[in-house]
């Protein structure tokens, strides 16, 4: 078992365990993931810096927050060393969630993806070992890359492409991240939990760096084609994001977790043909469904993966956390939401997708 919080060296380590008021610091908290968990945390009576750019995150997911006297917003890179040590400083935990996301922005920018996603990660492992706050790192299940072994366990052998396509630029970042946060542990005592997010679907999430549901959702909603990539057999699995942030909210409340790595996601399966036909009933659209070649979409030589299944039994082992949001209920929230927030994505092209 995981030391305790009275094993590690270097102070007083500020577990967030038990009831009371608690300070967090979200990176990228302006963000899909992010700004609902800054919600369910302020919800449970904590408070909440959310330090955020808005390169990928936007002020419309946390402007019902601003007027919460226990929500601060600054808008700063996570690379900005006076106010991430400031806010560090207040806080008892830090949940990284700050990173190049999204596959078409990683395949158009790959250099911006990995010093981001490096050099963010160990700015806030450098800003956290300095004030003993427990750290939530967030990767990815892009780091198991080309595996088949299915479902996907924490422990299992990574098998990543050529370093020359820029598709896995991503992956190999994130795998630093988790590499230099667990050594941050072994050789400094830091407390970290690390947390592998599946594909995570949901309200705010936007279709812009090539999250497929989101782009189908408006294409299908603007009676445009609904676009799918490839010939449409590989499969994902999505996972509702109110069941994500909860599953991170139990996780950083469990001083066992300290030390480990998880699997967040769902184990329901649909191929990316059958997503675009459940997509097209739920929002009764007349759309046709149209197959784009990989080539078209990002380029010459993207490669990509036929399954992704999370093994979630380790997180259920330590939490007691089970989804309990279906695809039909997730696709509909999507729905509801597009529908609500317009967006320039709307008239989706190839270029904007």
């Amino acid at each position: 078992m995981n030391k305790s919080t009275e094993d590690f060296e270097g102070g007083d380590l500020k577990l967030p365990a038990g009831n009371g008021n608690k300070r967090f610091l979200i990176t990228g908290g302006a963000g899909f993931i992010g700004s609902h968990l800054a919600e369910l945390l302020l919800n449970n009576g904590h408070s909440v810096s959310v330090l955020d750019d808005l390169s990928t995150g936007a002020l419309t997911n946390i402007d019902r927050l601003l007027a919460n006297p226990r929500f601060h917003f600054a808008r700063a890179d996570v690379n900005n060393e006076v106010v991430l040590d400031r806010l560090a400083s207040e806080a008892h935990t830090i949940i990284h969630l700050a990173a190049a996301v999204g596959v078409q922005l990683i395949v158009q920018r790959p250099v911006h993806t990995i010093l981001n996603n490096i050099r963010g990660a160990e700015a806030v492992l450098n800003a956290a070992l300095r004030y003993g706050c427990l750290t939530f790192m967030a990767s990815t299940s892009e780091v198991f890359g080309k595996s088949v072994k299915v479902p996907f366990n924490e422990d299992d052998d990574v098998l990543l492409g050529a370093s020359n396509k820029s598709r896995w630029s991503y992956a190999v970042s994130k795998l630093v991240d988790e590499c230099l946060a667990f050594a941050y542990h072994r050789e400094h005592g830091l407390p970290v939990i690390l947390a592998r997010f599946f594909n995570t679907v949901g309200a705010r999430q936007r279709g812009y760096y090539g999250m497929v549901i989101p782009r189908m959702m408006r294409q299908a909603i603007a009676g445009l084609p609904i676009t799918v990539f490839g010939d449409g057999s590989q499969r994902r699995c999505f996972c509702d994001v109110r069941d994500v942030v909860s599953a991170i909210y139990l996780l950083i409340q469990s001083p066992s977790a300290v030390g480990q790595l998880f699997s967040i996601g769902s184990q329901e399966e649909i191929s990316m043909l059958d997503l675009a036909k459940r997509i097209k009933f739920v929002t009764g659209s007349s759309s046709e469904i149209v197959t784009i070649p990989y080539d078209q979409a990002y380029g010459p030589g993207f490669e990509d993966m036929e399954r992704r299944v999370p093994d979630t039994a380790k997180v259920e082992a330590y939490t007691g956390w089970s989804r309990s949001l279906g695809l039909e209920e997730m696709l509909c929230s999507v729905r509801d939401w597009c529908i609500s927030n317009a967006e320039p994505e709307a008239g989706i092209s190839l270029t904007n997708r």
